[in-house]
């Protein structure tokens, strides 16, 4: 008999990698039928010890496919099926208000974990180049930008997102919003998000949020963050 990680490791052989164009993540999404799953860029072991597979697993397929398909129920039949999901994000004040807070909720949530899945990796990275010079100047060292990021990230009461994104006084800033909000809803582009939904963690980390959060830093793909940060100054 097989174990569950050979089971998982199976599921997710299929998985092909997610490119991450520089200029725009969700390009070509999403076909006329309406929103799909991306692939996942790694097995659903990948990320191991520090993300479990079983989380994994019940994060791509039930949360985000929920996500999916709700909001395809929703938009079924409307123009909006056929626009990018940034586009539909960062445009939900026109989105006809029976149907604004249900595409917020699982627009959000297909559009932030979208992004989370190619904002880790099994592979390490680093940060450097602009991007690192963008940290250091807005946070004077990575230490101090981990230690912010981690503390919106613990401190979030309840449900929702950890955000890096471009800043207004200096190259960058930290900041967090609850439930399924994204920065692309007021036109700000996220160049790095961390989930703290239960559904995350809790199998692995129980209760342990901060346990959860320091553990994350171990995956987190500074590539894909990099690629964002220079896409988003052009």
């Amino acid at each position: 008999m097989p174990n569950r990680r050979e089971v998982l490791k199976a599921a997710a052989g299929t998985a092909v990698a997610l490119t991450v164009p520089t200029a725009r993540v969700f390009a070509g999404q999403p076909p006329a039928a309406g929103f799909t799953l991306p692939k996942l860029p790694y097995a659903f072991d990948a990320l191991e010890p520090h993300i479990d597979a079983e989380t994994m697993t019940i994060h791509y397929t039930k949360h985000h496919q929920g996500y999916v398909n709700n909001l395809n129920k929703l938009l079924a039949g409307t123009e909006w099926a056929t626009k990018p999901i940034e586009y539909v994000v960062k445009n939900l004040k026109e989105i006809p208000a029976d149907k604004r807070k249900g595409v917020e909720n699982n627009g959000g949530g297909h559009y932030n974990h979208s992004l989370f899945w190619t904002w880790m990796t099994p592979k390490k990275t680093a940060p450097g180049g602009d991007l690192l010079k963008a940290i250091e100047a807005s946070f004077e060292s990575m230490d101090k930008f981990k230690a912010a990021f981690s503390a919106a990230a613990a401190n979030r009461f309840g449900s929702g997102w950890a955000w890096l994104v471009p800043g207004k006084d200096k190259p960058l800033a930290v900041t967090s919003s609850a439930n399924q909000d994204t920065p692309m809803m007021t036109g700000v582009t996220p160049l790095l998000g961390l989930d703290v939904w239960e559904h995350a963690y809790y199998l692995k980390y129980r209760n342990l949020r901060a346990k959860y959060i320091a553990a994350w830093w171990n995956v987190v793909n500074w590539t894909t963050v990099s690629d964002r940060f220079a896409a988003s100054k052009t």
